[in-house]
């Protein structure tokens, strides 16, 4: 796992990305930005009142004098930013609305990050997903051409890294929505130095069943070709098709995919929630995420019950996706 984070800390070396991290009154939050804040790679912006932060860290014994501390009653650009908010939302919310929403610390840091005056937003370690992703997708939005958002786990365990995708946001993706998962996860799994080979998961492999959950992989793998024709990408496979090569000697002898693949799409977030915890329970795998794709700059969600080690990480994480 360690190197995993080393090869990302390489890519960030002196690079002043500034990541917000909004829940500053929760002491994961500090210790995480503490942390950051003594290596070169990510300058943490801690959302709330400066005394009130520095007092947090005193009592927790460490150190945010290299952090960055914004306050949104005190911000000197906040007349911009309620203006930046109206703009954006295009109607759906007038200047006294603006100044209302954007005193909440999830909308304001998100919108430091649409003003460019950071790279990107960690949070959720005192908010649900939903608070974190909704002022994303208000003011961020996705990418051209990207219609939803996902999640993927970086799954590692010693030198093994896999990708593994829907596991956190669409609950029943349609074709389009797999095919754009499958190209977003591949252009994750390169930030990860990882050479995606993308397999599209179902409970038959190249037409030994046939119904609409079949039928709606097929269609999706034609999607994400006309989306990417470089992308290698195959299915459907049953996961042991897709991973195991003798298997796929038998099931799908002239795929591609050769019981090589890397990069798994599965069909729902049902089977992507339960395949990602099985390998993490089971198999011993370290899963890092989720991590959100498709946004044209980088928000993360944590879990309510991570630690200040997952804060760190996905920071990281976070950083080198805005380079990317």
């Amino acid at each position: 796992m360690s190197g995993l984070f080393t090869g990302l800390k390489e890519k960030l070396h002196n690079r002043d990305v500034k990541i917000v991290l909004p829940e500053a009154s929760d002491e994961r939050i500090v210790e995480a930005a503490s942390k950051l804040s003594k290596e070169d790679s990510v300058t943490p912006v801690l959302i709330g009142d400066e005394e009130e932060v520095k007092q947090k860290a005193t009592q927790l014994g460490v150190q945010v004098d290299q952090c960055q501390i914004m306050n949104p009653n005190t911000y000197d650009r906040f007349d911009d930013m309620v203006q930046a908010f109206v703009d954006r939302r295009k109607g759906k919310a007038t200047e006294e609305e603006a100044r209302k929403i954007l005193k909440d610390e999830n909308y304001f840091g998100t919108m430091l990050v649409y003003m460019n005056e950071a790279n990107g937003l960690v949070s959720g370690a005192a908010h649900s997903t939903a608070d974190t992703v909704r002022p994303a997708l208000q003011i961020i939005k996705t990418k051209p051409g990207v219609k939803k958002t996902s999640g993927v786990f970086i799954m590692v365990r010693d030198e093994e890294k896999y990708v593994f995708a829907d596991c956190a946001i669409n609950i029943a993706p349609n074709s389009e929505d797999l095919a754009e998962i499958a190209v977003e996860s591949a252009e994750t799994a390169h930030l990860f130095d990882i050479d995606p080979r993308v397999a599209m998961l179902s409970f038959s492999t190249k037409g030994s069943a046939k119904s609409e959950e079949t039928e709606k992989v097929e269609q999706a793998i034609d999607i994400a070709k006309e989306k990417n024709r470089e992308l290698v990408i195959d299915g459907e496979f049953q996961f042991d098709a897709a991973f195991v090569p003798s298997v796929a000697q038998k099931k799908a002898p002239d795929s591609p995919i050769q019981g090589d693949a890397n990069t798994f799409i599965f069909p729902s977030l049902e089977a992507g929630n339960i395949g990602y915890k099985i390998a993490q329970r089971l198999g011993n795998f370290d899963a890092v995420g989720p991590i959100l794709q498709g946004l044209n700059q980088p928000v993360n969600d944590l879990s309510r019950g991570c630690s200040a080690d997952d804060v760190y990480k996905l920071s990281i994480i976070t950083a080198a996706q805005s380079l990317a």
